[in-house]
């Protein structure tokens, strides 16, 4: 259970009380933070069918600021520091580093968490309100699925640094990427079947990740959720 609650105060704002837990426990929350994902998606969801038949963009502004702040903007502070690294790339791998490691935000990093709020506004505004309640409860699995992806990366991508990525990866063995897998094609064959786009996306970020940055990292987890979020909502607001 501490483990649980672990991934959980890692990945979400929530208010939860302190646990002991050493470095193999926080190695080890990894495997649960799917479930962390499924308070985020409640968090995002709840507005979105609240709001939706009164009028899309409310909904769609309630659903992201839920959405940022029940995640207090983590994954975009990954996906800007990700951008500024990709931009100074040309620079080295030291020149990388450097850049991803400062605290500042550049004008690459700008650029790209406007356009991910951005993108993500539009989606949850398109997204077909024929049904809510069966939107909603797909728009629920989209941090779910994304948070599976982490795993992935720490178990076939090289880290890029001695860091936070580094210390997940004795916590996670392929066996917990089978049974999440498992869950995310159960959960896109009974919600939506878009979802099963998450099968492209996580392989596509990690290629990315591999050949333009070199392996992972805390930043590359987080920009990697940010960008297969959006790449599920895309996929769901494409097929309805």
């Amino acid at each position: 259970m501490r483990r649980l609650v672990l991934a959980v105060q890692f990945l979400t704002r929530l208010p939860l009380p302190a646990v002991r837990a050493d470095a193999d426990d926080f190695a080890a929350a990894m495997r649960w933070f799917p479930v962390a994902g499924l308070a985020v998606g409640a968090a995002v969801a709840l507005p979105w069918w609240a709001l939706q038949a009164r009028d899309p963009w409310l909904a769609a502004i309630a659903a992201l600021l839920a959405w940022v702040a029940i995640t207090g903007a983590l994954h975009l502070d990954g996906l800007g520091d990700v951008a500024d690294g990709a931009g100074a790339a040309h620079g080295g791998r030291e020149r990388l580093s450097a850049v991803m490691a400062d605290p500042h935000l550049g004008s690459f990093a700008v650029v790209a968490i406007v356009l991910q709020l951005l993108a993500k506004l539009v989606l949850l505004h398109a997204l077909p309100g024929a049904q809510p309640g069966a939107q909603a409860a797909a728009l629920t699995a989209v941090p779910v699925l994304a948070r599976v992806a982490p795993i992935a990366w720490t178990l076939f991508l090289p880290p890029l640094h001695h860091g936070l990525a580094s210390r997940f990866r004795s916590g996670v063995a392929p066996l917990h990427l089978a049974l999440w897998s498992a869950v995310a094609v159960a959960a896109a064959l009974v919600l939506a079947l878009p979802l099963l786009v998450l099968f492209l996306a996580v392989p596509a970020w990690g290629w990315w990740l591999r050949s333009r940055i070199g392996g992972i990292s805390g930043d590359g987890h987080g920009a990697g959720i940010e960008i297969v979020e959006t790449v599920l909502l895309g996929a769901l607001v494409l097929a309805g």
